[in-house]
């Protein structure tokens, strides 16, 4: 029977099994793939918190959901266009987002008595063979048994063979969207060079899922998605963790020092530590140390000695680096601290996203102790906030959060490749050593115009100082009690982070008019959804802006004529409202929240509505 191709403008799917089915996997190589098609992607992996969550059961389900098209992608979509569900749980977990008339591609096999019960469907219900999907598309496949009957000459064991059939499905899929195998082949054959058996086993499952869906008389069309419209250069698929890594590299080089990275191992941050590891060769040390406290006081002692310095970390621990922070901040050292942020309070949801600690780079130190605090918005835009970051911390002697968080740092999107000779050079000015002939002596807190202090790195002749945290003379450094002293470098502290603002970029507008009747405020992560309908809006003729910050202390100078522009301010956030209490404490201004903390990120759908239900009652007249 022939097969039909039929041009799709945009496809959201989403795979989801149990943790050990390989989703995360099937996801990451289908992105990649869809990245060397030209298409515009996003990507958003959703995954239990356990690191073996039980299997069949609805708290085990790990997904994976990509959003990609021949048009620009904000977003990893809200609902999909295929569900691929692996077991009844996966089923079960992902039913109320498709699409109507979606298509579900189920593994019979993960639906026996024993998957529907774990996923809790009652007694004699199944969902394959009720009427509880009719209005959606579903292609049943023994997907398990089909690649234990492929794999049955292989010499694998079962268990072995079942972790194929994740394989079988990308086969297939590669074969619905007019793919070829090539660049899945070419990672297998890296990643299995030394285990042939292994390699041969998954190269024919993939083979066979593809070949399935070729002679299968069932699937009558394929889909095909152009390439989208893009600036033309080299790109890649990149994810937030793997921007950090390459653009705190780029730092380093671009400032002419060594990096030295302290960390803990803590999700969705550990990523970045297993990246940087691998730049040994570019001169980067990391160090994985017994705690969070420990990780942290090792980057003060590095920063303290000459080097680029990072720290990273989630929420709690950044609750853990708190006092090291601090004395950081009163050294007066550089030094990075990433957060890439997750649910919480406490331990709170370790593997879902949250814009949950704001308030927390902003306050949560003793003392008054403040910091610059700067936020990417896409996993590609960690690239150019990482080596910023570097940028701030080296230029203006103060440590420096960089907010990211599991949505971005766990996301991926297409990252053209910048070239090196673009990326600005990091000025770096050591205090010069000394030769004791100099008419005054030497001033380890003596300021500049910006009230930025020298970095006197320990050793150099002529230069040594105290160090320590207690509070300090201006000027000398010596321990000080002196209560006017102690009130004049709290303010030249504040003042110095306060000056930042002279040399960061003003605020602008994303999209939309420069004033009129809303803007849409956001930061981090709640780009993409904010751009799409601000989008959308702008289409249907309503007045309505996107403006989104990056610096989120100091604030741009221009932000507060940016603001005052717009009749009303909507701020949504994946929190309680933090960026809304910062907001209105500095300008007095009063705005819109729109927050949700559901460990997820705001839809599309649900933000436009909210948008068009403010427009629509500045519109009834009074």
């Amino acid at each position: 029977m022939s097969k039909t191709t039929q041009i799709k403008e945009e496809v959201t799917i989403k795979f989801a099994g149990d943790s050990g089915d390989g989703m995360q996997l099937t996801g990451t190589l289908f992105t990649n793939d869809t990245a060397l098609t030209g298409s515009d992607l996003a990507t958003f992996p959703d995954f239990p918190a356990e690191i073996r969550a039980p299997q069949g059961t609805l708290a085990g389900v790990s997904g994976f959901q990509l959003h990609f098209g021949s048009k620009k992608i904000f977003t990893p979509g809200d609902e999909f266009d295929v569900l691929v569900a692996m077991n009844a749980a996966a089923l079960k977990a992902n039913l109320g987002r498709i699409k109507k008339n979606g298509t579900i591609i189920a593994n019979t096999d993960g639906f026996d008595k024993k998957n529907l019960r774990l996923s809790k469907y009652p007694d004699g219900e199944h969902p394959l063979e009720n009427d509880s999907l009719d209005g959606y598309e579903v292609y049943q496949m023994p997907i398990t048994k089909m690649t234990r009957e492929c794999l049955k000459d292989s010499g694998l064991g079962t268990k072995e063979q079942d972790r194929g059939k994740n394989m079988f499905v990308l086969g297939f899929l590669y074969w619905r969207y007019n793919r070829s195998l090539d660049s899945t082949i070419q990672y297998l054959e890296g990643k299995f060079s030394k285990k042939p058996k292994i390699l041969e086993a998954n190269l024919k499952v993939l083979k066979a899922g593809y070949h399935y869906g070729e002679t299968t008389e069932t699937f009558t069309t394929k889909y095909k998605v152009k390439a989208a419209p893009m600036e033309k250069g080299t790109y890649r698929s990149i994810m937030g963790n793997q921007a950090l890594v390459m653009g705190l590299v780029t730092a380093s080089k671009k400032a002419g020092l060594p990096l030295f990275y302290g960390s803990y191992p803590i999700t969705p941050a550990s990523d970045v530590l297993h990246g940087l590891a691998a730049y040994k060769n570019f001169g980067v040390k990391t160090f994985q140390a017994e705690d969070e406290i420990a990780a942290v006081a090792a980057a003060v002692g590095a920063s303290y000695g000459g080097n680029l310095a990072i720290t990273g970390t989630s929420g709690p621990g950044l609750a853990l680096k708190g006092e090291a922070i601090g004395l950081a901040m009163i050294l007066e050292i550089p030094m990075v601290i990433v957060n890439v942020q997750r649910g919480g309070p406490s331990t709170g949801l370790p593997t879902k996203t949250e814009q949950s600690d704001l308030l927390q780079a902003m306050y949560g130190r003793n003392g008054e102790s403040p910091l610059p605090i700067i936020a990417p918005n896409s996993p590609a835009d960690c690239f150019e906030v990482a080596i910023e970051a570097c940028r701030l911390t080296l230029q203006h002697m103060t440590p420096v959060v960089l907010l990211s968080d599991g949505y971005i740092a766990n996301g991926a999107e297409p990252w053209k490749f910048p070239k090196a000779a673009d990326i600005p050079e990091i000025e770096v000015n050591f205090v010069p050593a000394r030769d004791g002939n100099e008419a005054e002596p030497f001033l380890p807190y003596k300021r500049d115009e910006r009230h930025v202090r020298g970095w006197a790195i320990p050793g150099t002749k002529g230069l040594a100082h105290r160090i320590g945290g207690l509070e300090k003379e201006a000027n000398t450094g010596n321990v000080s009690y002196d209560p006017a002293n102690h009130e004049y470098m709290t303010k030249i502290r504040q003042a110095k982070v306060d000056a930042i603002a002279d040399y960061i970029p003003a605020q602008e507008i994303s999209i939309g008019p420069d004033e009129g009747e809303v803007l849409v405020l956001g930061w981090g992560s709640t780009y993409g959804v904010i751009q799409a309908i601000t989008h959308e809006l702008l289409a249907e003729g309503h007045s309505v802006a996107h403006a989104h910050i990056r610096y989120l202390n100091p604030f741009p100078k221009n932000l507060e004529a940016v603001l005052i522009s717009y009749n009303k301010v909507i701020i949504p956030e994946i929190n309680n409202g933090q960026l809304c209490k910062l907001i209105r404490d500095k300008y007095m201004i009063e705005v819109i929240p729109y927050n949700k903390i559901q460990g997820v990120p705001i839809s599309n759908a649900e933000l436009k509505h909210f948008v068009k239900g403010i427009l629509e009652q500045a519109a009834v007249p009074v």
